[in-house]
């Protein structure tokens, strides 16, 4: 048990970077950011497994020699609980005067059995003798709550390997397919393959967001989607909150995260488009103030925009140009046109909301409403409008019905054990007389007032 105690600790301790660090898992956009702001910490912080922390080894050690421990702890106690809970009391010790709550009282072992069976005791009988135990059940609790913790481990284990998470970002008015293409990011459990994706649609028709006017701070997110399961076939209109995921079988979806893609026309020289439809931004604040990146590699030369998007547009001396509220009061787009070589076809991953210019040559630099263009030395962009994007977040928990199984089995049982008080009373004829004599397990209080409230009745 002190090993076990020892891991659990440990066990925490090891959870602490996962709260201080933006995980794969739960927020893939802000493990991004990092890559684009520190690209060697964050290179040094992913090989410590900062950002998958509980998927590293040294987490998993952890865990698993803390569910090793507690079989190693738990099954051999609950064999000899097995065992023991069949026997009878122990005999009454030569002298109870050494025992707790000693007392000698006229009466008779008649007197003092009924008293004993009345008050829900275990009693055994050894000639001029009574044994007698009561909340026997408290060993029972702090079993159940070892057990259960076994339990809740084997579910959260169940869930990281037969599991699977992913994100994808979904403008409005586009639909989701539940195939790997259409994640920005798919993380599967070890044995969890693709082809268990449960296939299923998701349109997404209306996003709206309300803001507190004072606070800005955001009041609901309310999402309205049409689901099709591609097994019945059936349509179903859907409203989705933060709360309240969609759920197909074992799979639920839930509303993460939300923010605006852009509407842009990008010609060339001679009008013809080279590139039309949404870009999505990636927030920086909890006004929205967006940054993206257009890239148009069909372009000769090739051009990339540097970009930020404001719903509520403001400017200071200090900030520049940022959001001042996240609802689209006043949307501008504000870019910088870059011509050259983007990079994209070295074949090495890159953000789909940076540029690296480092190759390339600033040609421009404006800001335009919606429905305005600007020409440049190669063509000309037109902002269009803006549509709202949403992150959906897929997720699969097969152990989760067992992880809440086994809390609700351990809080009850660290409820029994905490407050059911185990103890043992010995009654023996002398002379005439009876001797009352106890023994409180663990030392816990109440034994004394017991043993003086029996003696009295039998008075």
């Amino acid at each position: 048990m002190r090993t076990a105690l020892i891991l659990l600790l440990l066990l925490g301790l090891a959870s602490i970077p996962g709260s201080l660090f933006p995980q794969r898992t739960q927020s893939p956009l802000k493990v991004r950011e990092y890559f684009e702001n520190d690209p060697t910490g964050a290179k040094w912080m992913d090989r410590l497994y900062l950002f998958d922390v509980y998927g590293s080894p040294w987490f998993s050690a952890v865990y698993i020699l803390l569910f090793v421990s507690l079989i190693g702890c738990v099954v051999p106690r609950s064999w000899h609980y097995f065992k023991e809970i069949f026997k009878a009391p122990s005999a009454a010790p030569s002298k109870l005067e050494s025992m707790d709550g000693y007392q000698v009282v006229d009466g008779n072992l008649k007197q003092a059995e009924t008293w004993l069976k009345a008050h829900r005791f275990r009693i055994a009988k050894q000639g001029k003798s009574i044994s007698a135990e009561k909340g026997y059940l408290r060993e029972t609790g702090n079993l159940v709550f070892h057990l259960s913790l076994i339990v809740v481990l084997l579910g959260i284990a169940g869930s990281s390997v037969f599991g699977m998470r992913g994100e994808a970002i979904v403008n409005v008015g586009e639909r989701f397919l539940n195939t790997p293409t259409s994640y920005d990011n798919l993380t599967p459990g070890r044995f969890f393959s693709v082809a268990d994706l449960p296939p299923f649609t998701i349109k997404v028709n209306n996003f709206d967001a309300k803001y507190d006017v004072q606070t800005r701070q955001p009041l609901d997110y309310e999402l309205k989607v049409s689901t099709q399961d591609q097994i019945d076939g059936e349509v179903t209109e859907q409203v989705v909150k933060v709360n309240s995921p969609l759920t197909f079988g074992s799979t639920r979806v839930y509303l993460q995260a939300n923010g605006y893609s852009p509407l842009v026309t990008i010609k060339d020289k001679s009008g013809a488009v080279k590139f039309e439809g949404p870009v999505p931004f990636l927030p920086q604040d909890a006004n929205l103030t967006s940054i993206g990146a257009i890239k148009v590699p069909d372009m000769n030369p090739q051009i990339g925009f540097v970009s930020s998007f404001l719903p509520t547009a403001a400017r200071d001396k200090v900030r520049g140009g940022f959001s001042s509220f996240p609802e689209l009061l006043d949307p501008r787009l504000l870019f910088s046109v870059w011509q050259g070589d983007l990079g994209m076809d070295s074949g090495v991953p890159q953000s789909v909301y940076r540029i690296n210019t480092d190759e390339m040559e600033r040609i421009g630099l404006w800001a335009l409403r919606v429905g305005e263009s600007y020409e440049f030395e190669v063509g000309s962009i037109t902002f269009n409008g803006v549509v709202p994007w949403v992150n959906l977040q897929v997720v699969r928990d097969p152990g989760k019905q067992y992880a809440l199984f086994g809390s609700i089995l351990a809080i009850i049982g660290l409820m029994v054990s905490l407050f059911v008080r185990q103890r043992r009373i010995w009654v023996r004829e002398v002379n005439g007389k009876i001797e009352v004599a106890g023994l409180a397990l663990n030392r816990l209080p109440g034994l004394e007032d017991e043993i003086t409230r029996m003696v009295k009745e039998l008075k």
